[in-house]
């Protein structure tokens, strides 16, 4: 039975993964459930291999697009259908996962069983008892005229010899001249041509119809003018220059009576000048004087750079709660100044979300007052304090954040403490931010890859890395107050990036 399906044409579904092939049956072995396929197309593709044999289980769904008898010579077309029972073809199975045959069914070959047909109550016999041409003839001679339609259903899902139904009734005439109009000579040859989509392209010329269709709106005349003409005369914006400007844009909004060796410009496009440290002291004394003290500032200055030091170490996409495992750790590197003090109150809150610090600070006999105060608001986080440098971590940290250098006191870097904290800093290969760094004449020993200034930035040297200006607070009357003429730069964040001008 299985030598009765050879020459004929079929399309075999492997599912995604293998894809769809089509081809002549040249082999069917009921043995090893397998059959193989004769020039067979992949996908729509000729494949470079002259036969393809493919497993039972491999098959997922099987038609035979073509029944080549070589008895008598005649020729088949059918489809199977899916929902047909499984009978016939050894190779294939009765569940629809594992075989060709679960999705599809035979077509009777001449001499075997018959199986009754999808559609219609009629048998294979019945539809295949005569040749192409006979049928044909038959049809022709009752007055009734049948044409195959290309890249429609008709076409794929029935055989040739099945006729499309019509109703019964008075409008059968009416319909069939409609049908003939529809379907008549001549569109079989158009149909098989396949359509130049590259060449109908290039015919377009995309270019002039816009210009076209601009001149059109600048002359008032085309579909798209709208409004009274005075406002038709006013140019037209793009969505990012949909903004109308009463006054040109002043982009240097600060100036200071000194101007520092740098300017610096924001993402805007904004001037920031930089400062003198003298400057920067006369801001911190006018602004404590109308109550903004320093512990005020040390808080606002550890706010904004824990909240610098939370994105630097992934922001949402590190600190999740189903990432518990993976808490990132800094190393916070603090003096006994005003700039060891803000470095503690970045790590108090940094410990307070969820991130491990292990904080560095020296023993010193007699420390500052908001020392103490911000490492006991420290201990109370669960934060590790060590005071010598071997119990940092010998394995690289996410962040080092360094406090160590001061304004004032440039002698502490003599000390071994300093020396043997910078050298760790520099060997641990961990990104560096620096919190408010100074302005010295010599070079800094910790080179950093970010630096934290407050309120206006100084003119840092190239090893300060990337500045960041950060918002402490202060009052535009402070400003005033020390010849600053002050127009806020930071829009609506805290901390914003620098760029050297």
């Amino acid at each position: 039975m299985a030598a009765d399906w050879l020459g004929s044409l079929v399309s075999i579904n492997c599912g995604a993964t293998l894809g769809v092939y089509q081809g002549e049956v040249s082999s069917v072995d009921q043995s090893s459930q397998t059959i193989s396929l004769r020039q067979p197309f992949h996908n729509g593709v000729k494949c470079p291999v002259p036969e393809v044999t493919f497993s039972a289980m491999d098959i997922k769904e099987l038609k035979i697009l073509e029944i080549r008898s070589g008895s008598n010579g005649v020729t088949k077309r059918s489809v199977l259908d899916p929902s047909a029972p499984s009978t016939g073809y050894a190779g294939r199975k009765d569940k629809g996962g594992g075989g060709a045959q679960g999705n599809s069914a035979p077509v009777t070959v001449p001499g075997k069983t018959e199986a009754r047909a999808h559609d219609g109550g009629m048998s294979p016999s019945q539809n295949y008892s005569k040749s192409y041409g006979e049928r044909h003839a038959d049809i022709a001679n009752q007055g009734k005229v049948f044409r195959r339609r290309h890249n429609s259903w008709s076409s794929s899902s029935r055989g040739a010899n099945q006729v499309t139904p019509k109703k019964n009734g008075s409008k059968n005439g009416q319909m069939k001249n409609r049908d003939d109009e529809c379907f008549g000579d001549g569109m079989d040859d158009v149909l098989d041509e396949d359509f130049d989509f590259e060449g109908n392209l290039a015919l377009f010329d995309k270019a002039a119809v816009f210009s076209e269709i601009d001149s059109s709106d600048r002359r008032g005349n085309g579909a798209r003018s709208r409004g009274t003409p005075a406002e038709q005369t006013q140019s037209r914006y793009r969505h990012d220059e949909n903004i109308l400007e009463a006054k040109p844009v002043v982009y240097r909004q600060i100036t200071v009576p000194q101007p520092g060796a740098k300017e610096y410009s924001t993402d805007s496009g904004l001037v920031v000048p930089s400062i003198s440290y003298e400057l920067h002291k006369r801001l911190l004394t006018v602004a404590e004087s109308y109550g903004l003290s320093l512990e005020r500032r040390l808080e606002m200055t550890g706010v904004c750079a824990s909240q610098m030091a939370l994105t630097l170490l992934g922001g949402p996409n590190r600190l999740t709660p189903k990432n518990v495992h993976q808490r990132p750790t800094v190393a916070l590197l603090c003096g006994p100044h005003v700039q060891g003090a803000q470095g503690i109150s970045c790590g108090r809150h940094l410990a307070n979300h969820e991130v491990e610090v292990i904080l560095f600070l020296p023993n010193f006999v007699k420390m500052l007052e908001a020392i103490t105060n911000e490492l006991t608001l420290f201990g109370k986080t669960g934060g590790k304090q060590v005071s010598s440098v071997k119990d940092l971590p010998d394995t690289p940290v996410d962040l080092v954040i360094n406090c160590l250098d001061s304004h004032e006191n440039t002698f502490l870097r003599d000390q071994p403490w300093y020396r043997a904290a910078a050298d760790w800093a520099n060997q641990n290969r961990a990104p560096v931010l620096s919190i408010d760094p100074p302005v010295s004449g010599q070079e800094q020993a910790v080179e950093a890859k970010w630096s934290l200034s407050l309120g206006l930035p100084l003119a840092l040297p190239e090893r300060a890395g990337r500045v960041y200006l950060c918002d402490i607070g202060l009052p535009r009357h402070v400003f005033q107050e020390a010849g600053v003429k002050y127009h806020s730069p930071f829009g609506c964040k805290f901390v914003i990036p620098l760029h050297s001008a």
